[in-house]
């Protein structure tokens, strides 16, 4: 079973846009909803995130951002299922310090849920 049976299924592009809403507001049960439950998360130069459970770990505990604000300048999508997401984050991290970072995200859907998705921060990894 995965967590289908209670997100609305939208549009590929929409549901990108509202993940990054959610993860602002610090909506964790919110953003967890729109993510499969074997979901995998890439970020540059640290281990695989396999799973829904472990997806909500990092959230919970190992995401080195404290709370900020994604701007999103690009969303493009293409008949692949997947969505490219170019922006700007501002916000500020566990140990105090404040960033402006760019990043770009490749977001894959399968049954409307995102099942996969890659994370880009030139210059910095957080």
């Amino acid at each position: 079973m995965t967590t289908a049976d209670t997100a609305v299924q939208q549009a590929p592009a929409e549901l990108a846009r509202r993940y990054y809403a959610r993860v602002d507001a610090q909506d964790l049960d919110g953003l967890l909803a729109l993510f499969h439950d074997a979901v995998r998360y890439e970020r540059q130069g640290t281990p695989a995130i396999e799973g829904l459970d472990a997806l909500r770990t990092f959230y919970e505990s190992e995401r080195i951002i404290a709370e900020g604000r994604h701007r999103l300048d690009q969303v493009l999508g293409g008949e692949d299922g997947w969505i490219a997401v170019r922006g700007r984050f501002e916000g500020r991290l566990h140990s105090g310090e404040q960033v402006a970072l760019r990043f770009t995200d490749w977001l894959h859907f399968t049954d409307g849920l995102i099942d996969h998705r890659e994370t880009l921060f030139p210059g910095r990894q957080v």
